[in-house]
């Protein structure tokens, strides 16, 4: 199973472009700082997404990028495929060459898994990360400060 950081990180900047945006355009330099991502590494990044149309960019004062699409209509594999990355857990690409130019024996297992894969990624919008990330922050404010102070030191 091949997902590299390009695939990672296109996502995470993308799920802090949905939290960061509140009517704004988001620099890449915040999402950097926020993220620990090199910024010209979120610029190749960015670049792609907007040619496939899920950010837009503002220029100027004040300019940055915001979300072409709402987050409902943004799944995390089209963010992955925008960035050239592909999922695949066969050895030869989809390529049935996995073994001395022949097709192996688990081939079709493989590929079932990259569609079954895929199948989930394109079931989880940038809406379900936002929902799952605001929950989160929710249970760990709404603890009493008694325990929020006894997790701390954990």
């Amino acid at each position: 199973m091949r997902l590299t950081t390009k695939g990672r990180f296109a996502v995470t900047a993308m799920l802090d472009l949905a939290l960061n945006e509140d009517g704004r355009p988001v620099t890449l330099a915040d999402i950097s700082e926020r993220q620990s991502i090199s910024l010209s590494y979120l610029e190749q990044l960015f670049s792609r997404l907007r040619q496939s149309g899920l950010v837009k960019s503002v220029r100027g004062p004040g300019g940055g990028y915001r979300l072409a699409l709402a987050l409902n209509e943004v799944s995390v594999s089209a963010i992955i495929h925008a960035v050239d990355e592909q999922i695949d857990a066969t050895q030869c690409g989809g390529n049935e060459n996995c073994q001395d130019e022949k097709r192996c024996m688990t081939h079709d297992l493989w590929t079932s898994l990259n569609h079954k894969i895929f199948d989930y990624l394109e079931g989880v919008s940038l809406q379900h990360l936002v929902a799952a990330q605001q929950a989160e922050k929710v249970v760990v404010i709404s603890q009493p400060a008694s325990k929020r102070a006894l997790g701390a030191g954990v």
